[in-house]
């Protein structure tokens, strides 16, 4: 193995827009390369350290997917379930439709909302946070707006489509963290505690962070064309209320913490320590195609050419559509300040790649550093 280029990619890439960068590689349970650059606060030329805590985003979602996948495994709930059972306020909704002469009509949705299309994003939901049910929740709330009360705030909004029917990137795993504090009983964070973070001996990852914590948050940045730079952006636009423990965006986490639980997946399931968060048959049905005819044309960024959507992440499905040097079946997601998950099972593999920039250029640097892993393996 040889990770040079590796290396001189994220040299590369911290030269351009990127203030810092970091990989880490595991195969076979080992760190076979670890490598940073750049600087983590731009303003006072501060180089990117060990520790560094950062927003994960989207990559959030695949831990609230694992979690909601536990409770299927435990039979507290099955992907065919309509939402409704759990989280009544789903029961009747409406779909916004736009007739031929142009008119938008709202009518009653004739498809429930099952467990399935919260995990697949086919609900109907949009991602707007600044939606008027939502905003109006935030405001009665003080702020605070807590995870349920963010689900019951959302039901209010029409539904862009009929469940199920097109794919729509959306607050989905949003309301599946707080169907599962209503399954399991437990607030949601505290059940990714307890039932995940924990047993792995992850100690940095949580939607709140103590003051040692809070002195390791680093800056966060967003590429400014104008200017020329990166300027200072921090904050977290999706956490709407204090109390919102964000399933789909809300985490914070260091490169080395996220790792332990992105390689337990890699290990199907079962961490090296044999720590099982997931069977093996639920990794496999995670990481299956879950896109068919009528959602299959929604799922169409180009980062994610040669791959369909399994339960909250991509997957490996063509090499001739992806042009990836990875297997079919390598699965993973991103978050977005540009952190990227690379799950290989069949590999031995896992990759963790992290910055902290919002406009993170995800199409341009993710399927290049993929393709340079794997060459180096």
């Amino acid at each position: 193995m040889d990770f040079k280029p590796l290396a001189s990619f994220i040299d590369r890439i911290t030269a351009w827009r990127v203030p810092w960068a970091e990989v880490l590689v595991m195969h076979r349970n080992e760190t076979v390369f670890r490598y940073r650059n750049g600087f983590a606060n731009l303003e006072e030329q501060t180089p990117i350290g060990e520790g560094a805590i950062i927003n994960l985003y989207s990559m959030t979602k695949i831990m609230t997917c694992v979690a909601a996948l536990q409770l299927v495994e435990r039979g507290q709930m099955l992907l065919g379930d309509p939402i409704s059972n759990y989280l009544p306020e789903y029961a009747e909704m409406t779909v916004r439709k736009t007739l031929p002469n142009g008119e938008v009509r709202l009518e009653k949705a004739t498809k429930a909302i099952t467990v399935r299309d919260l995990f697949t994003m086919t609900a109907g939901f949009s991602y707007d946070v600044g939606a008027p049910s939502i905003q109006e929740a935030v405001k009665s709330t003080n702020g605070t707006l807590s995870t349920r009360e963010f689900a019951k705030a959302l039901a209010k909004e029409p539904l862009l489509f009929e469940p199920g029917t097109q794919w729509n990137y959306s607050m989905c795993h949003d309301v599946l963290g707080a169907l599962i504090e209503v399954v399991d009983g437990r607030r949601f964070g505290t059940y990714l505690k307890e039932e995940i973070t924990d047993p792995l001996g992850m100690h940095d990852t949580a939607f709140d962070l103590n003051d040692e914590q809070q002195a390791r948050l680093i800056p966060q940045y967003a590429y400014n064309d104008e200017l020329g730079k990166a300027v200072r952006m921090d904050g977290n636009g999706f956490r709407v209320g204090t109390a919102l423990e964000s399933g789909g965006a809300g985490l914070l986490s260091t490169v080395s913490d996220y790792a332990l639980f992105l390689n337990a997946l890699t290990g199907r399931g079962t961490s090296p320590d044999g720590v099982r968060i997931l069977s093996q048959a639920s990794v496999e049905l995670m990481r299956t195609d879950h896109l068919n005819d009528l959602t299959r044309g929604d799922y169409s960024w180009d980062q994610m050419k040669g791959y369909g959507y399994g339960l909250g992440v991509r997957t490996h499905v063509s090499k001739a559509g992806s042009g990836s040097l990875s297997p079919l079946g390598e699965f993973g997601w991103s978050g977005a300040a540009g952190c990227m998950a690379i799950i290989d099972p069949d590999s031995e593999l896992t990759v963790m790649y992290a910055q902290h920039l919002l406009n993170s250029q995800e199409p341009y640097i993710q399927p290049r550093l993929r393709n340079i892993v794997y060459a180096c393996l």
